[in-house]
């Protein structure tokens, strides 16, 4: 039985369809029909596994009958060497799909592995590091579980789960009073749904901090002096928490997050991640 979500096999079906078209020429012509194989799926570098099963699911949906044995799961720290799985059956399905499901892994595990190299960078504060929605479209909830296996947290899934209300949102009414009308109505139709506000500067903070119902502010772009400035004006109160975003790097994040800021976003964990090295090592049987 599988083990990942409909969007998934989705997902899976339509890298397949991809790759395969009319059919794979070269296992086909090259591989005899009846040669049995066993592959092991190891990493060539170090890093944090994320797509374990979306790579099972794609050699399972390839050929039913091949046997797949996982020995290392999502979130599991790797070296060189180490066994993620093991595939036994027929070679031109193992063969078949090994592109796609090293695709899969391979990004997925870039993700989970940068992420926790940001994570270990600002773990000595009270920082909490977020995704964002600049992931590749239709692996949105595979990359944002990457970031989960990585160490981090997502921030809202899509359009839905949160307004983010940002300058280009703003380009018609600034206004705060018709901020707060629409804050309102926000909550009054949709409880479950928090609001954030993007600030660019301390005058904003300090406008955005008199409004009721706002429950993050984003400090876009601020120097680490006014971030500290902005979290001084929110006083003793929890709320609004604070995310920083914008022009942030691995080297800049620890001195960032020692701000105080509640949260930190980076695009990079999903839009310009490098994959981990991954390759899948056969023995034949004849």
């Amino acid at each position: 039985m599988s083990t990942v979500s409909d969007n998934v096999e989705a997902l899976v079906k339509l890298a397949l369809d991809e790759d395969f078209g009319s059919g794979d020429v070269t296992s086909i012509y090259f591989v005899p029909e009846t040669l049995q194989a066993r592959a092991l799926l190891r990493p060539r570098t170090s890093g944090v596994l994320s797509g374990v099963e979306v790579a099972r699911a794609v050699f399972k949906a390839v050929d039913p009958s091949l046997k797949v044995e996982v020995y290392l799961h999502d979130g599991d720290h790797v070296s060189p060497g180490a066994i993620v799985m093991m595939i036994e059956g027929k070679a031109q399905s193992i063969l078949g799909a090994e592109r796609t499901a090293l695709n899969f892994i391979q990004r997925l595990s870039g993700v989970a592995t940068m992420t926790n190299k940001y994570v270990q960078a600002i773990a000595h504060t009270g920082c909490k590091l977020l995704d964002t929605r600049k992931t590749t479209p239709g692996y949105r909830l595979l990359e944002k579980a990457a970031v989960v296996h990585g160490g981090g947290n997502n921030h809202r899934l899509g359009l839905y789960d949160r307004a983010m209300v940002k300058d280009n949102h703003l380009m018609t009414d600034g206004d705060t009073t018709h901020l707060q009308n629409c804050i309102n109505k926000l909550k009054a139709d949709r409880p479950g749904v928090e609001v954030e506000l993007e600030a660019d500067n301390l005058t904003q903070v300090e406008a955005f901090l008199k409004l009721s119902g706002v429950d993050y502010i984003l400090l876009d772009n601020m120097s680490n002096d006014d971030m500290r400035k902005a979290i001084e004006m929110r006083g003793s109160n929890a709320k609004p928490y604070f995310e920083a975003s914008g022009g942030l790097t691995l080297e800049t994040a620890p001195a960032a997050a020692e701000t105080g800021v509640d949260f930190m976003s980076f695009g990079c964990l999903t839009h310009s991640v490098p994959s981990m090295d991954l390759g899948l090592d056969f023995t034949v049987e004849r």
